[in-house]
């Protein structure tokens, strides 16, 4: 499996990511500079966390119409994994590749800490190897994860399981304890805990590792399926 791992001006997180590819499921890694307008011959496609452009204007709004962005939507409209986690979250919705905007954290301070998640839906190319109710612990690190979309759009979310994940003790006032959202096909995740940081019992926890094993089993069965 080819990942890449696209960065943009304030990304901070890439290196991460990269690591918990490479290392984590050994499996070959690229980064991708937001000038690039192709993703050919990838797999797999993250956007990390970080202050793309400084978080001016509105986090993720300026990433959100750099070159590769179209790229990334081609990606996802194939089929193919997108995994953007924190501000490659608040990108995805800005992208309109996932519903629903970010607003300032509840208390109006950043957080960084471990945080409980819940597995409220293991059926996805993201979550296949967890079980289902699984309790994770994954850091967080963000001053704008307050996830808000409307009362339509979460009785959407909800009855077409369409929640992944969900904070067991709710840090930043998230709606309805929404920590993971995926599209309507299920191929795009977006999500504000980081599963990068959480590759290894040495940095803490190490359940975020399946994530990123989950997304490699699909590829596998993706390409099994089609060599018959």
């Amino acid at each position: 499996m080819k990942t890449a791992v696209i960065a943009f001006p304030g990304s901070n997180c890439d290196r991460d990511m990269y690591y918990a590819i490479r290392d984590g499921i050994g499996q070959n890694v690229e980064y991708v500079w937001h000038h690039e307008t192709s993703l050919e011959g990838f797999d797999a496609v993250m956007i990390p966390g970080g202050f793309s452009y400084g978080d001016y204007l509105r986090t993720g709004a300026i990433a959100r119409f750099s070159n590769i962005m179209p790229a990334v939507i081609q990606h996802a409209e194939e089929g193919k994994p997108v995994l953007g986690v924190c501000n490659g979250f608040q990108v995805l919705l800005e992208a309109g590749l996932l519903p629903g905007a970010m607003m300032r954290n509840r208390a109006l301070k950043f957080i960084c800490k471990h945080v409980d998640l819940e597995v409220v839906n293991n059926q996805t190319l993201f979550s296949s190897l967890y079980e289902q109710g699984e309790v994770l612990s994954i850091p967080v690190a963000h001053g704008e994860g307050n996830y808000y979309c409307d009362e339509e759009t979460l009785r959407q979310l909800e009855s077409e399981q369409r929640i992944v994940f969900r904070y067991k003790d709710n840090p930043n006032g998230s709606v309805a304890d929404i920590a993971g959202i995926i599209n309507e096909k299920g191929n795009v995740l977006g999500m504000m805990p980081h599963p990068e940081r959480a590759t290894e019992a040495l940095l803490g926890s190490h359940h975020g590792l399946k994530l990123f094993q989950s997304i490699l089993e699909h590829w596998r069965e993706s390409h099994a399926a089609l060599a018959k």
